[in-house]
């Protein structure tokens, strides 16, 4: 069964609405934790759009599960990873014009760059992953920047599969997931998978054994924001081991 890390950025966008305290995206995390969330993720931007520096300090100190800080490979981003010491850091790419990441890191452009960023964060004991597409070229690259682990982004199967009327156009991104998955294992990275995943498309990805964990926030804070944190992140673990029970019985 994937590990569950559940990002709490959006608890933090609505607080910004309105620049106000609440609600605390720190005490959404403790109420994940708490529904056994296995971790929890947040994206520090560099527009500060919803998550902020007090918050990552804050959940640093709090929270008693992985705190996996989100963020673009920036001179600035890597050294508030440095003070703040997360247990692990996903390297994204970044634009003030986009409403969510749109795809993933191009590593392979940037190769000597990133492998900078990884050494100075893993000087400093914090496990790093590169957000990437998921194809060949990058994971390749994330390796030989030094990163420890990848996380696909699943947003074209997401699309696919939520939005788009052919079946065979989301069975050939999962395909291709879980191709590049066993090929990111061979090649001895850690694999994660994470944007887009719900409630009706998560079972797909769960279901591929060489994903270790599913950062999945929108849905979930869309669902809490009706049910409650405790219920929401019941129910995707409830779908998480489910489908991981189904497939152990079918191998």
């Amino acid at each position: 069964m994937p590990k569950l890390s559940v990002n709490v950025d959006h608890i933090a966008t609505i607080r910004e609405a309105r620049k106000c305290r609440e609600p605390d995206p720190v005490a959404a995390a403790v109420l994940a934790e708490l529904a056994g969330a296995n971790g929890i993720t947040v994206h520090l931007r560099e527009d500060r759009r919803h998550i902020q520096e007090r918050d990552v300090k804050i959940l640093r100190q709090t929270i008693s599960t992985k705190l996996n800080l989100e963020m673009a490979p920036t001179p600035e981003m890597v050294q508030f990873a440095i003070d703040s010491l997360p247990d692990m850091v996903t390297l994204v790419p970044e634009s003030r014009e986009e409403l969510t990441t749109e795809g993933g890191l191009n590593v392979a452009a940037k190769v000597n760059e990133l492998e900078k960023v990884t050494s100075s964060l893993k000087i400093h004991h914090i496990y790093v992953s590169c957000f990437i597409d998921p194809e060949i070229e990058q994971i390749k690259a994330a390796k030989k920047a030094g990163a420890s682990c990848v996380e696909f982004h699943t947003g074209s199967y997401c699309n696919a599969f939520d939005y788009g009327e052919d079946d065979m156009a989301w069975q050939m991104e999962l395909d291709k997931i879980e191709k590049m998955a066993q090929m990111a294992v061979k090649s001895g990275l850690e694999v994660n998978a994470g944007h887009g995943l719900n409630y009706q498309n998560v079972h797909y990805i769960a279901a591929i054994p060489e994903i270790q964990e599913l950062s999945i926030g929108h849905s979930i804070i869309s669902r809490a924001s009706l049910l409650g944190m405790n219920q929401s992140v019941k129910d995707m673990l409830g779908i998480l081991e489910k489908t991981t029970s189904q497939a152990s019985t079918v191998i």
